[in-house]
Parts: C-alpha cells; structure tokens; sequence
C-alpha cells in the first residue's frame, strides 16, 4: 500500500496570512517583502482608525441621548 500523500488528498495546506511584528528584524527580507509588511501595516493603521471612529461615534450618540 502506498503511504497516503495528504497534499495531493487534500491540497496545499492554507497560506499563512502575513504578519508582522513591532520591532522586527527585517535585515533578511528582500524589497518586495517589505513592500508588502507595509502595505500589511497601512491596511491595519486603516483598520485600527476605522474601529476607533466607530467608537467615538457611539460615544458622541450617546452623549447627546443622555444630555437632553
């Protein structure tokens, strides 16, 4: 019996999605790497702002519907 061949069963396991940690050694990543952990950062600085208005928005609808 042949051994089972999980990939060819079941495809390539997922992709990892990118990550990139604060403080990082990026000394080994090549040009086209670091273009992408800096469009991964803006994405997630856009993401973060998105979440942080949201806030403020309920924030300031509740302050005008307890300030009547």
């Amino acid at each position: 019996m042949a051994p089972l061949d999980e990939e060819a069963a079941f495809g390539a396991p997922p992709k990892q999605p990118a990550t990139h940690v604060i403080g990082e050694n990026v000394d080994a990543l090549s040009a086209p790497e670091l273009a992408e952990r800096i469009d991964l950062c803006r994405r997630e600085i856009a993401r973060l702002e998105a979440a942080k208005a949201a806030r403020e928005a309920t924030r300031a609808a509740a302050d005008a519907l307890f300030k009547r």
